[in-house]
């Protein structure tokens, strides 16, 4: 009877959610993942990993919470675990620029919560939904990569999982490409995703993988790509080198079908990054010179313009495109009425609660259609300056470590990707609104976060990294004395032959 009722539970769950009875019969599962959490700190990190990168798949199991929370759950638990055991936790690495910069950001998120610019009154609760989405997660994300990468083991299995998500995701585009959607992406593609995912009269389709949209997928596997490709060249290990720049090259063929525009410029200003990070003429000028080749090829050429794709991206280059053209007035027309609201509207301010009379309607309904907007209404020009100085500071703190700090090449290739993905993906931020959704918050603010870790971990990375080298070594050499062996063996008896 019991099992019986479990396997109703689970059928429940799966068609209706998180409903009591689903919740009390599942309650064993339930304590069993918190007791192998406080005993397998690191597989409830995994467990955040991979739910931040589907929490957004239109085929996740509906449960009827925010996206949001399954992440700040985990966050807090991983928190809290650090906390009880904290002689394990390294807390002392946390104190860094980017601790200090993103105590800055949240700090002022704290005094938006006074912020009555639209003449509503105070809305708490509405103040953290927003808040923590673009502030409190950013810190969350911040404590726990500080705290779970904290050796070379745990950095080379991160990799490993984000390029395998990474690779999947890629499969998945190709998947819908060739094969068609679920019956959940061919809803989301009907209804509201009608308007910006099928163009062209329905004749263009931009695909968007296991991300919530196109413009998230593009911009944010482009990005990765960017990672990949140098941590692939900088390397010493073989099959690690093998792995990312597969991944790396895929992510660049899957960044296509999106068809958004703005992940031309989030690659291109990643390798850029990366031609200065590099420290290296030997890769500074190949790197120049595809990159030149691949702006030139999109546009100046008419070179693939027969796929929809190829054109879609190219059509980035183009002045006179409208809809940027229409974003341009948007802004033009919101800087007039934050001219008069240096604080913003306020946050959590939308049309769902602002009366048609109220000066700031349209600020509250125009669509941003970029991160760095959506702040700049909500928090307005001082806030924008805040989040600005906080990422600029971010950056310029990894890349000194970048530059300065660090002594392996690979790692210094690490670091130098990180960098130049949480470039691009600060760019794919000014362009879309992509910089603290799914799954990319915490995959580029961890990557950047990763930096700052790396001083501490790089002389066992070294050892590591020695170790496998010398056997990658050893299997070469043996490899080139069985092949040589193999050479004497087949010339011998060729020169008995003849002398006989």
């Amino acid at each position: 009877m019991l099992f019986l009722l479990f396997l109703l539970a689970l059928y429940e769950f799966a068609i209706a959610g998180f409903s009591a009875f689903a919740i009390v019969c599942l309650s064993p599962i339930l304590i069993l993942v918190m007791l192998g959490a406080f005993q397998f700190r690191m597989f409830t990190f995994w467990i955040l990993i991979l739910v931040n990168f589907f929490v957004q798949w239109k085929n996740f199991p509906a449960t009827g919470l925010p996206t949001s929370l399954y992440n700040e759950v985990l966050e807090i638990v991983l928190l809290a675990l650090a906390i009880i055991d904290v002689k394990d936790s390294h807390f002392e690495r946390t104190a860094n620029v980017m601790l200090i910069a993103l105590l800055g950001w949240c700090g002022f998120c704290m005094l938006e919560m006074l912020n009555d610019t639209c003449g509503l009154g105070f809305d708490f609760a509405g103040w953290y939904v927003q808040a923590r989405l673009i502030g409190f997660s950013l810190l969350y994300v911040f404590l726990v990569f500080t705290l779970y990468i904290n050796n070379p083991k745990a950095l080379v299995h991160y990799l490993f999982v984000w390029g395998a998500l990474s690779l999947f995701a890629v499969f998945w585009v190709w998947k819908q490409k060739n094969f068609g959607m679920t019956d959940a992406e061919n809803a989301f593609l009907q209804t509201r995703g009608r308007s910006t995912h099928l163009l062209q009269g329905g004749t263009l389709i931009r695909y968007f993988s296991t991300y919530g949209d196109a413009a998230n997928f593009g911009i944010g596997i482009g990005c990765t790509a960017v990672a990949f490709i140098i941590f692939g060249i900088t390397s010493r290990i073989k099959k690690y080198k093998y792995f990312f720049l597969l991944v790396g090259l895929a992510c660049i063929w899957g960044m296509f079908p999106s068809g958004t525009r703005t992940a031309m410029a989030c690659l291109m200003a990643g390798f850029v990054v990366y031609i200065f990070l590099s420290k290296s003429f030997k890769i500074a000028i190949p790197f120049t010179i595809v990159f030149a080749l691949f702006v030139f090829f999109l546009a100046f050429t008419n070179i693939g313009n027969s796929n929809q794709s190829i054109r879609r991206m190219r059509s980035a280059f183009n002045k006179d495109d409208a809809s940027a053209n229409q974003r341009t007035i948007n802004q033009q027309a919101m800087a007039k009425y934050l001219a008069e609201a240096p604080w913003g509207i306020g946050m959590n301010i939308g049309y769902q609660n602002v009366p048609a009379n109220n000066k700031y309607t349209f600020m509250a309904t125009v669509p941003p259609d970029s991160e760095y907007v959506f702040i700049w209404i909500h928090t307005g020009i001082i806030g924008i300056t805040v989040f600005l100085t906080a990422m600029f500071a971010i950056f310029a703190g990894a890349a000194r470590i970048v530059l300065f700090r660090l002594r392996s090449p690979s790692l210094r290739g690490i670091g130098a990707g990180m960098c130049c993905a949480f470039v691009g993906i600060q760019l794919g931020g000014y362009g879309n609104q992509v910089l603290l959704g799914f799954p990319n918050s915490l995959i580029f603010y961890g990557g950047i976060t990763i930096v700052y870790i790396l001083p501490f971990i790089e002389q066992e990375w070294i050892a590591r990294e020695d170790a496998l080298f010398a056997k990658q070594e050893e299997k070469r050499l043996l490899k080139e004395e069985q092949a040589k062996a193999a050479r004497v063996k087949s010339i011998i008896p060729q020169k008995l032959l003849k002398w006989l």
